[in-house]
């Protein structure tokens, strides 16, 4: 079946989106240009409330991906598959929360995790976490404006490129001056609307196409794996991958750690939790509009799986659903938009300038003007790479598993003192050698070759899970959860895991870069001393003197360029 799509006129677009983009820029105009300063551009001073940041993580991670990628999932692997997207990509956020209890209590002023790394261990360390949540902010930023072009060019005689153009500088329009507290403001309106019309949209567009009993009877078109609810195939394929990932993505994602820093530390654990139960009920009740489409025969115009939710809601609903569908789609793109903005201005101004140009004298109103010609340089670039129109869901698997390499020397840094910077760095390079090898398949995967990537994978699926528990249960079951799940996968994977290629260089990430963190480690004598990081990492600006000044009414404070805390050496 080829759905008929429903167009809006031009004009009718440009309104929609003139609206929705005006609306958010008139919110920031609240925000206070008086008390801006570096460290309310990056992480508000830390003083988001439990309600401002569960609403504000919430929305952020409710994006491209969670219509484009969890409806292509749905529709490719059946039942399960929505279930495999929404459930493991709330697990992303609620793992970071017991790490990152850690990661605030060693660092209580930090802007980024990357500081955190750089008070640990130098630059070059630091430098390998914030070129990779660099790459990761910048793909995420092509997502959401292929998402954007999508849209348009499906719904509107708009070409896709103009969609991508429109969605840059208007997400650039409102985030540009205030940074961080503009994408935390508006994120809780996005949600807002966000919430109130996906209850709406999703049992529309089920009960247009005939009711649960249409789509029931339609059943008798799926696969044996498609329909059932414990498919193999979407274990193997998409929710072990994504499981995985996921774990990544907790650590390694600027926008996640960024707004960990920036809530009030007494409100961290109701904040990730809210937010993680508001994502998964949202996103798997999205992903099942491509479980819809599955059931009716829907054929994706021409062949573009993001075309699969335009057409679902444009055949099925009338014009005034289409337009809140359309307004739901731009909001929940730019809500993370904006964050990765924010999250790359930040790795910029802190982890580059910082850190690492400035050296300890770091000026503050220099900070904000690297920080704004940041997010005009990424837009732009994010437009550009939005242009090659790539896949949602493979770009997010394999970021999620490049940056693997990074989980556990980052862990094991923040809370084991023989750690080395030696350590860190090696342990990175290897696991991304090792992954690419396995995941582009440049040595055959065959005989012996193929048997020791399955171990190094094996390894790695230990550390997920013993990290995992770790977090939750403590050291102890953590350690014999991790070695029992490894041994298990050596048992079962050896002969096996080779033919899932995403999965096995995900993990084989995992693996190595563990495997050589702990040995370089070992070879080790040095013992390091965890209060030296809340030392070196602190505030950019004078925080007594700013609220000194704007308490007797002086507007916005001067800036001290010295930096309050110790630098590294």
């Amino acid at each position: 079946m080829i759905l008929e799509l429903y167009q809006f006129s031009t004009t009718t677009v440009l309104l929609l989106l003139a609206a929705f983009y005006g609306g958010t820029y008139f919110l920031t105009t609240f925000i206070k240009k008086d008390q801006e300063d570096t460290d309310a551009f990056m992480v508000s001073n830390q003083r988001i409330g439990f309600g401002m940041g569960a609403a504000s993580m919430t929305a952020t991670w409710i994006w491209a991906a969670s219509f484009y990628a969890a409806a292509t999932s749905g529709y490719t692997y059946g039942i399960s598959g929505p279930l495999h997207y929404g459930l493991w990509g709330a697990l992303m956020i609620l793992f970071i929360y017991p790490f990152g209890r850690r990661f605030r209590a060693l660092a209580p002023k930090a802007h980024t995790l990357g500081e955190v790394i750089h008070a640990r261990h130098g630059s070059s360390s630091q430098l390998i976490l914030a070129l990779s949540n660099l790459l990761g902010s910048i793909i995420s930023l092509m997502v959401n404006f292929t998402a954007a072009g999508a849209l348009v060019s499906v719904l509107s005689p708009l070409s896709f490129q103009a969609g991508v153009m429109i969605a840059g500088v208007g997400v650039l329009s409102y985030t540009l001056w205030s940074g961080f507290r503009a994408s935390v403001l508006t994120d809780f309106a996005q949600l807002i609307a966000l919430m109130a019309i996906a209850i709406v949209i999703i049992p529309a567009v089920l009960f247009a196409m005939g009711g649960p009993a249409t789509m029931i009877d339609g059943f008798d078109k799926l696969t044996l794996e498609q329909a059932d609810f414990f498919s193999f195939d979407a274990i193997m394929y998409q929710g072990a991958p994504y499981f995985v990932a996921v774990l990544a993505y907790a650590i390694g994602n600027q926008t996640i750690s960024q707004r960990l820093f920036a809530v009030n530390e007494d409100h961290i654990k109701p904040t990730f939790i809210t937010a993680t139960l508001g994502y998964g009920a949202i996103v798997v009740g999205l992903g099942m509009i491509g479980l819809m489409a599955l059931t009716l025969g829907v054929e994706p115009l021409n062949g573009d799986m993001n075309n699969l939710i335009p057409q679902m809601v444009s055949s099925y609903l009338p014009p005034v659903f289409i337009a809140l569908f359309f307004i739901l789609v731009i909001g929940s793109l730019s809500s993370t938009a904006d964050s990765d903005l924010s999250a790359l201005s930040a790795i910029v101004m802190a982890d580059v300038y910082g850190k690492n140009i400035a050296k300890g004298k770091a000026c503050p109103k220099r900070m904000l003007l690297i920080g704004r010609l940041t997010m005009v340089a990424a837009t732009m670039i994010g437009i550009v790479l939005a242009s090659f129109s790539l896949d949602i869901l493979v770009m997010l698997v394999f970021v999620g598993a490049l940056w693997g390499a990074i989980v556990f020397p980052v862990i094991a840094s923040c809370f084991w003192n023989r750690v080395t910077n030696k350590a860190f760095t090696s342990a990175v390079i290897a696991g991304l050698v090792m992954f690419c090898a396995a995941r582009f398949e440049v040595l055959p995967m065959t005989g012996i070759i193929a048997v020791l990537f399955e171990l190094l994978a094996s390894v790695g699926g230990g550390v997920v899970i013993g990290l995992m528990a770790f977090g939750f249960l403590g050291k102890r079951i953590g350690f014999f959860a991790g070695i029992l799940a490894g041994l298990a996968l050596m048992y079962f994977a050896t002969g096996f895991l080779r033919e899932y290629t995403v999965l096995l260089s995900s993990l084989v990430a995992y693996g190595v870069s563990t495997l050589v963190c702990v040995g370089v480690s070992l070879l080790s004598k040095e013992h390091f001393d965890f209060d030296l990081i809340a030392q070196r990492v602190g505030h950019y600006d004078d925080r007594d003197e700013l609220i000194s000044d704007i308490k007797k009414g002086k507007g916005r404070a001067k800036s001290n360029p010295a930096r309050l805390a110790k630098e590294s050496s």
